[in-house]
């Protein structure tokens, strides 16, 4: 197979975890006799710099021409320090899911069996984890009018949703799973707000198509106590915007680090790849980033091309280097720490 692949690196850490994500692709595609190009372009702070844009024109042309999108992270602390600034690298992310209509956030959570006991929560709480959150990414409160009254002294920020908005993430997550358990939960503070009380109704009147399907409706809130209780209860969350974005992060936390996990961002037609950790740019540039959330990232890619091997492949690998210690300083704890690239080299070596 032949691949168009864009390829965003960004900022931080986002360079080298990318770059150890392309040494384990292209080693896949050596072994499989696929052909990757791979199409870099600027976005964030990094194309702040150069045209004052986070997400330029040109990195959208080549997003949109090509087959998938490999992201690696936004984000810089100039930015974050300065509430003043009027173009941020964040504005990126978000022009870039809205622009390439990624309508839906796809986070696993798992966990490793080598690392189990490395998780800040008991092994009996978390052991048998596999849940996938789909958080809506391009609607509700990040999207929403906001503003400030009263000479500034009073700030809205508003959220709201389409039924059509609420539709297709759930039917994202109403196949997905069919394919797994056949278990979903809705989460939502229906008890408060009218968007949750929308987006109740309108997957209930959705489930008569999907009568294999045992959904739940759950409040954000006992969500986030019960995911760190019994995780494993769990298998597909469907959730909106801010709530999958505060959710899904804690979750992480199961895996015993943020290093580890993978995410999609999807829509009808292109997907974009990335790890859900950030720029990390206390980091940057000392060759010390855990790469495998990144490379993890490019398995869930070659998935969704339908090419199941290579994924599996990848998947197969990380494991072992988990198992054999080949990990980089968050995970060594006074054992051999890894350079971010010798972790990469030896991935791409052992495909």
């Amino acid at each position: 197979m032949k691949l168009n692949i864009a390829l965003l690196a960004g900022d931080g850490i986002g360079p080298e975890v990318i770059d150890q994500a392309v040494k384990v692709c292209n080693a896949i595609a050596s072994k499989y006799n696929h052909e990757l190009n791979w199409r870099p372009a600027l976005t964030g702070a990094a194309a702040i710099d150069v045209v004052g844009e986070p997400y330029p024109d040109e990195t959208h042309e080549i997003c949109v021409s090509s087959d998938a999108v490999l992201f690696g992270a936004i984000g810089h602390p100039r930015f974050d320090n300065d509430p003043s600034a009027k173009v941020r690298p964040e504005q990126g992310l978000l022009k870039m899911r809205k622009k390439l209509g990624l309508f839906a956030n796809v986070r696993p959570t798992f966990t490793f069996p080598s690392l189990i006991d490395k998780s800040p929560l008991k092994r009996e709480r978390i052991e048998g984890t596999d849940l996938v959150f789909l958080r809506e990414l391009t609607g509700g409160i990040y999207f929403g009018k906001r503003g400030r009254e009263d000479n500034g002294n009073t700030a809205y920020d508003t959220c709201t949703y389409t039924r059509k908005e609420v539709q297709r993430l759930a039917k994202k997550g109403f196949e997905m799973a069919m394919k797994r358990s056949k278990k979903l939960c809705c989460v939502d503070k229906a008890n408060v707000l009218e968007s949750s009380r929308l987006w109740r109704e309108t997957v209930q009147a959705m489930e008569k198509d999907y009568p294999e399907v045992t959904v739940s409706y759950e409040f954000v809130d006992a969500v986030a106590m019960r995911l760190v209780q019994w995780p494993n209860s769990y298998d597909v969350l469907i959730t909106e915007n801010l709530f999958g974005d505060i959710l899904t992060d804690e979750a992480s936390v199961i895996s015993g680090s943020m290093g580890l996990m993978p995410s999609a961002s999807i829509g009808d037609s292109i997907g974009l790849y990335e790890p859900i950790h950030g720029s990390y740019p206390q980091a940057a540039g000392k060759d010390i980033a855990n790469p495998l959330a990144t490379v993890l990232s490019a398995a869930m890619m070659f998935e969704d091309f339908n090419l199941l091997d290579e994924a599996q492949a990848i998947r197969d690998v990380v494991n072992k280097s988990l198992d054999q210690g080949i990990v980089t300083e968050d995970l060594a704890e006074g054992a051999k720490a890894y350079k971010t690239s010798e972790v990469g080299d030896w991935l791409a070596s052992r495909i």
